[in-house]
């Protein structure tokens, strides 16, 4: 069964980056991509960015300018750096891959941007 855990979450100040960690493990983990997903309190989860296993990568408008992509691919490890945090990033962000069409996704890590 494939696994996903996200970390790196926090409470930053506006304007600062963070970056947030998944970690896939488990049967399929060398052969997916990521996409990345966050809820803020009361609002519908949204789609933020994703990581195709080819290199491809998108970001949702609400994020675009502000996302850079890494991978640590000995270690499955995918990371999503996000600049210029703004109060409208908080949310509990989720990554979620999908493998033989079943979806998985991890527990989610909190992000707070507050002065």
């Amino acid at each position: 069964q494939l696994r996903l855990v996200e970390s790196g979450g926090g409470l930053v100040q506006p304007g600062n980056s963070l970056t947030l960690s998944c970690t896939t493990s488990g049967s399929g983990s060398s052969r997916v991509g990521v996409a990345w997903y966050r809820q803020a309190p009361g609002k519908q989860r949204e789609w933020v960015a994703t990581a195709a296993i080819g290199g491809a990568t998108r970001t949702a408008d609400s994020v675009n300018g502000r996302i850079t992509f890494s991978r640590d691919m000995a270690n499955n490890v995918w990371y999503l750096r996000i600049d210029n945090l703004q109060p409208d990033d908080t949310a509990t962000y989720y990554c979620s891959a999908v493998y033989k069409s079943q979806s998985y996704w991890g527990q989610g890590t909190q992000v707070t941007v507050s002065s």
